[in-house]
């Protein structure tokens, strides 16, 4: 399954990520999505709210099974070993951080899970390649620009590079030429406002623009 999901992230490139949300909640959020044409799902652990976290393993679960073979799903914001224990016991197939920590990437790689901790410098980035991360998420992306990215990928053009923070139609296309090999994308896809509007379709039609601005690159 890890090479799997190695594969599925190369090709689909998109990454929505699901923030904030209630778990009861995802199931509809995933139907947009997978309308849409999103094949990758990312559930964040909420930090704030430890007594959260067994809801959203269970959600990771409930999406998993759902749709087994057809939306791959992860969780996000996984910043402790304990995390990613949780998170492979519900099924989840990739870990995603907003760190780099070396103990959290070498037990997602023990479990067999695509690792992808987060990083902004260069050193942060070699580092969380060397414990074994599958890719580096660039965050926060959009703040920097597809410049930063470039300049980066110039002496480490062999890590492969997701972006995430403020990342939309507009501009994943020019962070795609600049190197990243995909991108995450969170509020300006899985939004909140919708979400709790019931506004699903909106989603849907959002990761249609996502997804085609990323076919045309």
């Amino acid at each position: 399954m890890r090479e799997k999901v190695l594969e599925w992230v190369g090709r689909e490139k998109v990454i929505a990520i699901v923030r904030g949300v209630g778990s009861e909640q995802c199931m509809a959020v995933a139907k947009a999505l997978y309308e849409g044409g999103i094949r990758l799902m990312e559930v964040t652990y909420d930090q704030k709210n430890p007594d959260s976290w067994k809801d959203t393993a269970g959600a990771i679960e409930a999406i998993g099974k759902a749709y087994e073979g057809r939306l791959l799903v992860g969780a996000g914001t996984v910043t402790e070993v304990e995390l990613v224990d949780m998170t492979a016991a519900a099924g989840g197939l990739f870990i995603i951080s907003p760190d780099t920590n070396v103990d959290v990437i070498r037990r997602t790689r023990e479990l067999g899970l695509v690792s992808m901790p987060g990083a902004l410098t260069p050193t942060e980035i070699l580092t969380a390649h060397k414990a074994g991360a599958d890719f580096v998420k660039l965050f926060p992306a959009a703040d920097l620009g597809p410049g930063y990215l470039k300049a980066v990928r110039a002496p480490i053009s062999h890590v492969k590079i997701m972006v995430v923070g403020g990342i939309n139609a507009a501009n994943v296309g020019s962070f795609l030429k600049a190197g990243a090999v995909g991108a995450g994308i969170g509020g300006n896809l899985a939004n909140r406002t919708w979400i709790e509007s019931g506004e699903f379709d909106k989603i849907t039609e959002a990761a249609r623009e996502i997804t085609q601005a990323v076919k045309n690159v």
